[in-house]
């Protein structure tokens, strides 16, 4: 009977006799239940089972035994690691399940609980495995372009034919985008205070609320929104670090959009993302306060494209060139005050003495022209309105291909980490404040300041004042 039931496991005669001679109780149990249990190979299963269950001194089987055996044989017939199915994608406590879109909300926990509405929090998990992109719009509230730029993406998606996993915040600073305004309620940056804290103000508790249950355990790839700040537009473009070899290669994945090289301040979004290593992106374009239809179509036929190269979805509109980069960049500003009035469009061609914009006084009738120090291309430009001197008025990209961009940029890098080196320890002074003596980065001659050197300046290099006049931060004179 033994031998009989044993037979009808394919290939596994001779080692079940082999195995009887030494534990006749085992092969007992497996015979009893080879026609239920046994549909791969016993020769394999004895492999796997035998040697952790014989013992040398106790030749029987334990209930709990019998179970494991029965379990692991079960294993083994386990489809092939290829065919294994995308497991669920897990957020904010929420499980979404492979080829679903789902709408979850996300609460910063920022106001009377009574009344506190939750962010929505949009998720397309794809039936085949792939990575993760997130997408952020509206961290200043008054930008409305990336707002709809994460609605017309995520509502194409398809996630039943789609790799990987799409997460878009339409709103993240709902507080300032109810009011119009680029700051939360306590009249502060949202954008300056990334990663944040868990017991700081309250910019950085919603900040590192965000950071903490979406960003840093869920994206793999990272693109933050903005538009042009403070009356001023963007054409479609990408801030990126191009130092960085993963920013640099992703930055490429998004087609023909103009390119500039930049750090990101501290306390940005972006910034904040890749010192963890999740490479982030900034995509600019447009201004505030508008919805700009030509605007959100390049920045949508940007992030279809970047669906498309990292194989999530394909998509039947795309750039297939590669993207000319824009690394040399920099603002003409007005040399008097008036009323501003351009003469040249956003994207425009321009050379070096061409006159971009005349600036008016409006009662003596004296003006002067705003002349381009440069050949290049109008990246960014204030809206023709009331300026003062030294008004930052046009932003004046100059082409570069990708290779001479990212060298530059790791040049730079490298000459900012040689300057910002902290100096030793003061001779004479005690172990213990020393330490309590932050270092000191190394001088900037030209305006006798301890902050470190810029080898080159870009969009978010100047000093813009705190909406209350309390503290200065790194402006995005053009957004972020």
């Amino acid at each position: 009977m033994l031998f009989s039931k044993a037979r009808q496991i394919r290939h596994s005669g001779l080692l079940l006799a082999a195995l009887s001679l030494i534990s006749p109780p085992i092969i007992s149990v497996w015979a009893q239940e080879a026609d239920e249990a046994y549909v791969v190979s016993a020769a394999d299963a004895g492999v796997q089972q035998i040697e952790p269950t014989i013992s040398p001194s106790d030749n029987s089987v334990s209930p709990a035994e019998n179970n494991s055996t029965t379990d692991a044989i079960e294993i083994d017939n386990r489809a092939p690691e290829s065919d294994i199915t995308t497991p669920p994608f897990t957020l904010l406590n929420q499980t979404i399940q492979p080829g679903q879109f789902r709408t979850l909300y996300w609460s910063p926990g920022q106001s009377f609980a009574s009344i506190d509405t939750p962010v929505p929090v949009l998720v397309a998990h794809g039936k085949e495995l792939g990575p993760s992109v997130c997408l952020t719009a509206a961290v200043h509230g008054d930008e409305l372009n990336g707002i709809e730029m994460v609605r017309r993406l995520m509502y194409q998606l398809e996630p039943a034919n789609m790799n990987g996993t799409v997460i878009g915040v339409p709103i993240v600073n709902l507080a300032g985008f109810r009011r119009g305004s680029r700051y939360l309620a306590d009249r502060r940056d949202l954008n300056r205070h990334f990663p944040g804290t868990y017991n700081g103000s309250a910019a950085s508790r919603i900040a590192n609320s965000l950071f903490s249950n979406i960003i840093r355990d869920h994206c793999n790839f990272l693109v933050d929104l903005h538009t042009g700040s403070l009356k001023r537009t963007n054409l479609p473009q990408i801030r990126a670090d191009l130092s960085n070899e993963a920013v640099f290669e992703f930055s490429r994945h998004l087609g023909g959009i103009t390119v500039l090289h930049g750090r990101g301040g501290e306390g940005t979004l972006r910034r904040a993302a890749t010192d963890i290593g999740i490479p982030a992106i900034t995509l600019e374009s447009g201004g505030p306060n508008a919805l700009e239809e030509s605007a959100v179509d390049g920045g949508v036929k940007a992030l279809e494209t970047l669906l498309q190269n990292l194989d999530i979805q394909p998509t039947l509109r795309f750039w297939g060139t590669p993207q000319p980069v824009f690394y040399h960049s920099e603002w003409v500003r007005a040399d008097q005050g008036g009323i501003l009035m351009s003469e040249v469009t956003l994207g425009d061609k321009i050379k070096a003495g061409d006159i971009l914009g005349r600036v008016v006084d409006p009662v003596t009738n004296t003006g002067s022209d705003i002349v381009s120090p440069i050949d290049g291309k109008i990246l960014g430009m204030a809206f023709n309105q009331v300026v003062q001197t030294g008004f930052a008025a046009y932003h004046i990209g100059k082409a570069k291909t990708p290779e001479q961009a990212q060298e530059e940029a790791q040049e730079e890098a490298q000459d900012e980490a040689i300057q910002t080196q902290p100096q030793g320890k003061v001779q004479g002074s005690s172990e213990d404040s020393s330490q309590n003596i932050p270092s000191q980065p190394a001088t900037n001659e030209s305006d006798n300041s301890t902050r470190p050197m810029k080898s080159m300046p870009t969009a978010e290099d100047d000093i813009d004042f705190e909406a209350n006049n309390t503290t200065s931060e790194r402006s995005s004179e053009n957004a972020e």
